[in-house]
Formats: structure tokens, sequence, C-alpha cells
């Protein structure tokens, strides 16, 4: 019979440079009860809640379906989700009034304010604090990270408004982090010298602890914790393979970067991963690319322009729509990656997948009119979501918040430009 353990149990192990490594465990079953779906101390499995962003907009044509409801076809942008197509809710329709409020900056700067404040841009930054931070205050405090602000493409603008999705406040930007071996120390607390040498893993401070753990446990949780090594193995050997220029965050070139974004995705996304099963944090922001993305895509073919480039460059052409929707489908690619690697990790009766809300927005609607009104979000994961059907609505991105930060158990009464909780999401 495995012995019980405590949901909070981490493996530490001093490193070679005298500071703490720790690594936390998936939900193994000691920690449940008999049934799965709660500790074995009475203690609810906590939702996670993940707000997942890239930048510019939408082909609409190619990216919102024709019909509505459970029969709804998935568009050329949305093609890539087809495993998930039952655990996926598409929302249209949905309003950011707070980017139609007058003030200073260009429709980007409104529109990324409010999509993720619902307050106006105030010519420095975000005028209030983003969704994800007061959900954090609710369903974060238990967790090492409050929460996890993650990003991937480095091409900016240069303001603040452009580089962050994260507010703490009146103009107090979360910036996320961008470095992948940056982000693998902060999870899991340290990167000594002989780990940058390739001489040994981190893995190597734990191994007496973890040797002792292991003896305690039932067979399928020794598989699952295997599991969990071999993959935390993996993301360090992904790190250090990556060009010396990911060891810091690498100025864009003025034409642009053309680094390995896609692999870069992944990795970052596995990280998140790797926090959200081991109980590190229950809130993260996820920004593929930056808001007014001016990243070059070499990967799908495309390098005379960037994308924010392309989306008003002769944008209704049909060449021009075809290049955004190729776009916008590798944009889902990553995104249907981070559900397949949520979905692969085992916790209590189901998967992490139906632990998290997860929602997937943009700045705007149809990218070349900087739309914002019409925007459409992805849902996914939640066990208590609606899903497999496409949704059009006349509610606000912030109405469509209140009713995630419920099914997350946030249980947030007010955000600005929302006056009630939308219908059909719980």
């Amino acid at each position: 019979m495995p012995q019980p353990i405590s949901r909070r149990r981490v493996l530490k192990g001093a490193t070679a440079a005298g500071t703490m490594l720790r690594i936390g465990l998936p939900a193994l079953e000691p920690m449940l009860n008999s049934h799965g779906n709660a500790y074995a101390a009475g203690e609810p499995i906590p939702s996670r809640f993940v707000l997942w962003f890239n930048g510019n907009g939408i082909p609409e044509r190619y990216w919102i379906p024709a019909e509505t409801g459970a029969d709804y076809q998935l568009t050329p942008c949305l093609a890539p989700l087809a495993p998930f197509r039952d655990r996926v809710h598409v929302v249209s329709g949905l309003d950011n009034p707070a980017a139609r409020m007058p003030g200073p900056g260009n429709d980007h700067h409104r529109s990324m304010s409010g999509l993720m404040t619902g307050t106006p841009f105030t010519g420095r930054g975000a005028g209030g604090p983003s969704i994800d931070q007061l959900v954090a205050e609710r369903i974060g405090a238990s967790s090492r990270f409050r929460s996890l602000q993650i990003g991937v493409c480095q091409e900016s603008h240069g303001e603040s408004i452009h580089r962050n999705m994260s507010w703490a406040g009146y103009e107090r930007a979360l910036p996320p982090e961008l470095v992948p071996a940056d982000l693998f120390d902060r999870i899991f607390g340290t990167r000594p010298r002989d780990w940058m040498d390739r001489k040994k893993s981190v893995l190597d401070a734990v191994r007496e602890d973890f040797g002792d753990l292991n003896r305690t446990l039932g067979q399928s949780d020794r598989a699952r914790m295997d599991q969990h090594f071999s993959s935390i193995r993996d993301l360090e050997r992904a790190i250090l393979s990556l060009p010396p220029d990911y060891r810091g965050a690498a100025r864009p070139e003025a034409g642009g970067d053309s680094k390995d974004y896609p692999r870069v995705a992944k990795i970052q996304s596995d990280l998140l991963v790797h926090a959200l099963a081991s109980g590190q944090t229950n809130v993260a922001t996820y920004m593929l690319t930056k808001c007014q993305s001016l990243v070059r895509l070499p990967w799908l073919g495309y390098t005379t322009l960037r994308h924010h480039d392309y989306t008003h460059t002769n944008a209704d052409s049909p060449r021009a729509q075809r290049i955004l929707r190729d776009i916008c489908r590798w944009h889902v690619e990553e995104f249907a990656y981070l559900l397949s690697r949520l979905d692969a990790v085992k916790e209590g009766a189901g998967t992490l997948l139906d632990r998290c809300v997860l929602a997937f927005i943009h700045e705007h609607a149809e990218a070349n009119m900087h739309k914002n009104n019409g925007l459409v979000a992805v849902l996914a994961g939640h066990s208590k979501l609606v899903k497999g059907r496409h949704t059009k609505t006349t509610g606000t991105m912030a109405e469509l918040y209140l009713s995630l930060a419920s099914v997350a158990g946030a249980g947030l009464e007010r955000f600005p430009t929302a006056g009630r909780v939308l219908e059909g999401i719980a």
C-alpha cells in the first residue's frame, strides 16, 4: 500500500554553488483520495488559469467558422485543433469597448490595454491590473509563484504596452520571461556551472531524495515519476542545444529576427506544463508574439515582410490573405501543442488539461482594420467549461473573463467593462 505523502512535497538538493534546487512533484496517487478527485486531506485539486496570446489579429474568413453550434466546421486556421475539437469552444462576437475610449496611442496600444485590463491606455502603459493578476489574487496565493509570465518572440516596437500582457496595476508591467534557460532556472531553482558546461543534469542534486521517495510509491506512480524526470532531462537537452544568443534576451536586429521560434515556443510550453503540474503556479500568461507583432517567419517561407507589415500590405488581396492564414495557423499549432502536453499529464481521475481554464486571445479581430469588436477567443480545457461548439455572442471580453474566472474558482464580482457573466460558457 503506497504511503501517504503531502501534495506540497518537493525534492530539494544543494548544488555545487550552495544554492537550492527544487523539483516539484506531479499529483501522485498517495496524495489523492480514493476517487482521484481531491487530495487525501480533503483539499480539492486546484484549477489553473492560462491566457495565451498572439498579436495583430486574424484573417476572419480563414479563422471564424461560418456555422454555430456543435456542427461547426473547423476553418483553415483552426484545423490544428482537430484532435481537440470536442474540448474547445470558439466564441466570436466579443467586444472590447475600452479600446474605443478617447486617449493617447494607436489602435494597438488602446486595444491591448483594454483587452487585458478593461481600462484605457494611459500613454505609458495599462490603466489597471490585468485579469490574470486578479485571478491570481484568488487562486495563486498557495503556490510557489503567484503567477508566471512567459514569452517567445522578442520583436517589439519597444513600448511597454507592446511588450507586456500582464499588469500588476496602473502602469506596472510584469514582463514575460523570453529566455528558456532563465525560465528553467526560475522554475527549478538554479542552474549550476556544471549544468552550463553540459557535464551533469540538475537532477543529479536530488537523485538520493528521489530514490527514497520512489521506494514508497506504487508501480504507476513510479512510472509517472520516471516520465517526470525524463521530461525534465529532455528539456535540459533542448535548452542547451539552443544558439548561444538565447542565454540572454537578444536585441532584435533592425530588419527583424528570424530565430527558430517554433522550437523555442515548444520548450516554453513544456516548462509551463511542468510548473502547472507540480503546483508551482496556478496562473500564467503566455505571449507567443508581441502586440503589433514584428516577427519574421522564415520557417513558413515568408521573409520579405514582418507579420505586422503583412496585415497591411495589400491585405485584402487573395495572396495576402493566404499568407495571414498560414501565419495564424502556425499560432494555432503552437496552442494545440500546449493542449496536447497538458492532456498528457495524468492528474487524479483526469488530466491536467481537465483542470486548466485556457483562453487564446488577440488584441484585434480582422487585423487590417484593427477591429476591436467582433473579437474571437478559443476556450479549452476545464471539465466545467462548455466545449465542442462555436458560439456567437454580444458580450465583452471582460464578461467572458468573469465567466472563466468563475470556472477557475476565482469568483470575481466585477471587472472594468463587464456588466454580467456570459451564459453558455460554464
